[in-house]
Formats: structure tokens, sequence, C-alpha cells
């Protein structure tokens, strides 16, 4: 894995040891940046089972301003530290927090974050993905700021809805067993 563009560019990023977890592949993140570039420079990205955290260094290397890496494994969040050290990403620019998806999401209501206007979801593909997209959606007024974009990447054969709550799918992106559905803030 290696970062593909931006600041980092080149730097190569080390893998999970072991294949509980499914890195996000170059390609994929090639894909996904090429469509959201417009949207990167200077937001504050989350990226929501970060395994690695490849997604999320590739935002800062493209000019995300911060980005706060979720993964509910230490061993991960061990591995993210590591990767950001490897790239020499500032610490005022991150942060990382072993915690499940959906309590994360809860604990950050109720401390009052400041909002992010990129969302990445990846949870292993045998989850079930709707709590905390009902949750993200739920939640959208305290979590994401308005028109903030929500990113799932999931097994391309997995039926997610084009509606949740305010937020609505705008495109499904497939590559090889993976796709990538994009879903914004309705208006209110």
């Amino acid at each position: 894995m290696r970062i593909i563009a931006g600041q980092y560019r080149g730097r190569n990023l080390k893998s999970p040891p072991s294949l509980d977890t499914r890195p996000t592949s170059d390609h994929l993140r090639e894909t996904l940046f090429n469509v959201i570039a417009p949207r990167i420079r200077g937001v504050r990205f989350l990226d929501l089972c970060a395994g690695s955290g490849a997604v999320g260094i590739e935002a800062l290397s493209r000019g995300a301003a911060h980005a706060t890496f979720v993964d509910r494994s230490r061993l991960m969040c061990r591995l993210i530290e590591a990767n950001l050290d490897l790239c020499r990403v500032p610490e005022d620019a991150v942060a990382v927090v072993t915690s499940d998806a959906l309590e994360f999401l809860r604990k950050a209501v109720k401390r009052k974050v400041q909002a992010w206007e990129v969302v990445y979801f990846d949870p292993p593909y045998a989850d079930d993905y709707l709590p905390v997209l009902d949750a993200v959606s739920g939640f959208a007024s305290e979590l994401v700021s308005p028109g903030a974009l929500l990113i799932v990447e999931h097994f391309h054969k997995n039926v997610l809805p084009d509606e949740i709550g305010n937020l609505t799918r705008q495109r499904v992106l497939k590559q090889g067993d993976s796709a990538l559905s994009f879903y914004e803030q309705k208006e209110r």
C-alpha cells in the first residue's frame, strides 16, 4: 500500500498483519479521490473502520485539514499511528480513536465535537451497515456540516438503501468486488 498523490505521495504504508482486515486497494482509493478531489482541500475527514488508515492519510496528503481515524481494534490503531509516523503527519492534524463506529458517533454527539465535511465508512463487508448509517443520518446536524459527503465502501452485491433519513445516495461506483456509495445530506 502506498500514498498515491499529494504531500505524502509515494510513501509506503505498513499493511495489516492478518487477512482479517481488508485494506482499500490503491486503485479504489485513486478512484475515490478522483471523484472527491474538488471537495477535499481544507476539510475535516472522518475515517470510520479505518483499518490501516490509508484512506484518511490519503485525504491528508491531498489537503484535508484534519483526519479522525476510528477503529475498534487496538492493533489497527497502533498500525494507523505507525503509518502516520512514517508519513510524518503533524499530530495536531489527526486523532486516532479505538472504538466501535456506532459508539464513537454516540460519544461524539455528547462531546459536541467539531463537525466533519467528509465521512468515509468501510466496515467489514459482513457487518450490518444500517445502524451506523442511521446514526450518521440521525446525528447529522451535530456531526456533519451542511452538504457533507458520506462515502460507504461495501461489497458490490450488498444492497444499500438510496435514502437513509436525510441522506440521499447520489452515486454508486463499482470496481471489482467493491463498490462506493456516495451520500449527501438533503437540503432542509
